[in-house]
């Protein structure tokens, strides 16, 4: 008898070039500010085009990181070889880095990987080990996502770094990103 493998999947991924913006970080103001306190850490933020994923990188941005942080920016795609997918995908994390530099002077580094989302994300997760794995959610009810399945959800239970999921936003909520 042999043993069953699992996660025999080819994984392969595209690293994006991305311009080369690299935040304006002032001097130190006080002594007890060196350089190993200032050091960032590394969160990881899974995107896509949807409305839902823009929210979680905007409270990813204001709520989350802060100078001298890296975002690593993972975007699952079926298909690495497919170039209209990989040229909307890169004009997507292009337009996100130069975001984050802007708002919260963030590096930025994206991979667009081949495969489920959710297991996609997990293997990056354990390949950067970040601080976090932002994501967002569609807000489905729990019998919604049980039947059609839930990224965030295999995420919240299979990663092994802190996974943080953001919810759509209500009227009200929404006024907290501003």
């Amino acid at each position: 008898m042999e043993p069953v493998k699992e996660d025999e999947e080819v994984y392969s991924w595209r690293e994006m070039e991305l311009p080369a913006l690299k935040p304006k970080v002032p001097e130190a103001e006080l002594e007890r500010e060196t350089g190993e306190r200032r050091r960032g850490r590394d969160i990881l933020i899974a995107v896509d085009h949807g409305p839902n994923s823009k929210h979680a990188f905007d409270w990813a941005l204001i709520h989350l990181c802060r100078l001298a942080d890296t975002i690593h920016l993972v975007h699952a795609v079926s298909s690495v070889n497919n170039e209209i997918v990989y040229e909307a995908s890169q004009g997507l994390m292009q337009k996100l880095a130069l975001e984050a530099v802007e708002v919260a002077m963030v590096m930025t580094e994206a991979r667009i990987v081949q495969g489920e989302a959710g297991k996609v994300i997990c293997k990056e997760a354990e390949r950067i080990k970040p601080a976090a794995v932002v994501m967002g959610t569609r807000g489905r009810s729990l019998m919604q996502s049980v039947l059609q399945g839930s990224v965030s959800e295999y995420c919240f239970h299979n990663c092994k770094s802190a996974p943080v999921v953001i919810v759509p936003g209500k009227e009200a909520g929404d006024e907290s990103l501003i």
